[in-house]
């Protein structure tokens, strides 16, 4: 009896000295895998491990990637598509098998550190017009109670990321869910804290930007504004705080202000429009994690920063759609391949990024439009390149949009070509394109040569020699037009 109490002491000791300690955030990344080009989920585990980065999150449960993260030590999001959560809130068996498949089967001595699963992403969005929203709380249900019978509940927490579109005014102090969602919200809210899981939230003000002429260019960044916004005492001098103090204030308004916010994906793309590239990728994620990890909160919560995040993203997605701009694909602080685009410190000890090692790559050689040819007729040929492999880049505000009519032809050929596995016959386009082993690549403009992760490549060439021949003729034209 009195080794029961003196437990029962400790414990309660334990949760008083906890709720003094100032928990920091961590920074994590989203790895996606919507791309053309995969390089080998070992590879990219390797890759989070050299940048010393111990928090992912994913989009869905994809094997290849769970089986990779084994042993990994790095603490894991899985996530479910929107597109399950119909069959998940309507069956508890469909519950139970998701579980076990894709959670309890990893969360084993040297398996996969498993510690939330993301139920739906962004299911709330005004684009969707309702379409998900009636599946949230019985899938969130259902998959407590599969948790539970895993014996898994207390470690594995459910979460919904929620895109910024969730919340709405025009200052942060007046900050409240949309009305449609007020009472679902506060039920998913509810039942968050009572199972100890955070609120996840999306917050973009590269978006805001792209999306408004009038928003003003240095207030979406952390360097300083001359368009601060004043709310009442408050002042705010970045979209980020005037954001997120704008969730806080959603949330104080159901009940639930003190709520732990995780901000599940932020970050700024680096090519396909007017705005983003390289320069003010780098500024602004490295002004996001100095603000962040200084630990000084935001104005409705000074000395309490987000308790963690997850840039967007980890690497370029080249195969992800377009509909909302060509940025979409191009979110990677990381190029596709595992090469870091721009110097970053993430604050977990590495001062810059460190590339992936040991990427397979294809062979060095690009598919080009042919010199000698008439390309009058080319325009079809681009049209099917570009509706199948990622031109993004060569369209208004994209890197490669001023290299002229030739190098937008070259450009839409290789992409098709890298993502054939550069088939010989993929590059024919009737006799309109040639393969050279001359990098056409012009200043930021990158003619990309394709990765591999081992699946067998399709017969590449059937004379080699011949091919050698031709890329020194092509070599030659250039150089004397």
């Amino acid at each position: 009896m009195l080794r029961r109490r003196l437990e029962a002491a400790l414990h309660c000791l334990f949760l008083l000295l906890g709720s003094f300690l100032v928990v920091e955030s961590a920074i994590g990344v989203n790895w996606g895998t919507i791309s053309f080009h995969k390089m080998k989920p070992s590879t990219v585990v390797d890759l989070l491990k050299s940048n010393r980065v111990e928090k992912v999150k994913l989009f869905d449960a994809d094997s290849r990637v769970l089986k990779a993260l084994m042993g990994s030590g790095i603490q894991v999001m899985v996530g479910i598509p929107n597109e399950m959560l119909a069959s998940l809130s309507s069956s508890s068996l469909a519950s139970d098998l998701w579980v076990r498949q894709n959670v309890s089967s990893y969360v084993v001595k040297g398996g996969v550190d498993i510690r939330y699963v993301a139920v739906g992403n962004e299911p709330f969005l005004t684009s969707y017009n309702g379409e998900y929203q009636s599946y949230i709380m019985p899938a969130l249900l259902n998959i407590q109670q599969s948790l539970a019978k895993a014996n898994l509940a207390s470690y594995v927490k459910l979460v919904v990321p929620c895109n910024a579109d969730a919340y709405e005014s025009s200052l942060p102090s007046q900050g409240a869910f949309r009305p449609e969602l007020t009472q679902l919200m506060t039920q998913i809210v509810s039942f968050l804290n009572s199972n100890g899981s955070p609120f996840i939230v999306n917050i973009y003000p590269f978006l805001s930007l792209y999306g408004n002429s009038d928003f003003p260019q240095d207030y979406a960044f952390f360097e300083g504004t001359t368009h601060a916004v004043t709310d009442g005492s408050n002042v705010y001098y970045n979209a980020f705080d005037g954001n997120y103090d704008t969730l806080v204030s959603a949330l104080t308004k159901i009940g639930f202000g003190q709520m732990p916010i995780v901000i599940g994906e932020v970050g700024w793309p680096t090519d396909g429009a007017m705005g983003a590239n390289l320069t003010a990728a780098r500024v602004f994620n490295q002004g996001l994690i100095n603000h962040v990890l200084s630990n000084k909160g935001t104005p409705l919560r000074p000395g309490v920063p987000p308790v963690d995040v997850y840039l967007f993203s980890l690497l370029d997605e080249g195969a992800k759609s377009v509909l909302p701009g060509n940025f979409e694909r191009h979110w990677g602080i990381f190029s596709f391949d595992g090469q870091a685009k721009y110097p970053l410190n993430l604050g977990l000890g590495n001062k810059v990024l460190k590339n992936a090692k040991n990427v397979e790559y294809l062979p060095s050689r690009w598919c080009v439009a042919n010199p000698f040819r008439d390309l009058t007729d080319v325009t079809n040929h681009i049209k099917l390149a570009c509706s199948v492999a990622d031109c993004s880049t060569l369209n208004y505000g994209g890197s490669c949009n001023g290299i002229g009519a030739k190098g937008n032809i070259s450009y839409a050929f290789n992409s098709y070509y890298q993502l054939q596995m550069q088939n010989e016959k993929s590059c024919e386009f009737d006799g309109l394109g040639m393969i050279t082993f001359r990098d056409p690549s012009i200043g930021e403009c990158r003619f990309l040569v394709g990765v591999t992760d081992n699946r067998s490549l399709s017969s590449h060439s059937s004379g080699e020699s011949a091919l050698i021949w031709v890329s020194i003729l092509w070599v030659f034209w250039t150089l004397i037009l």
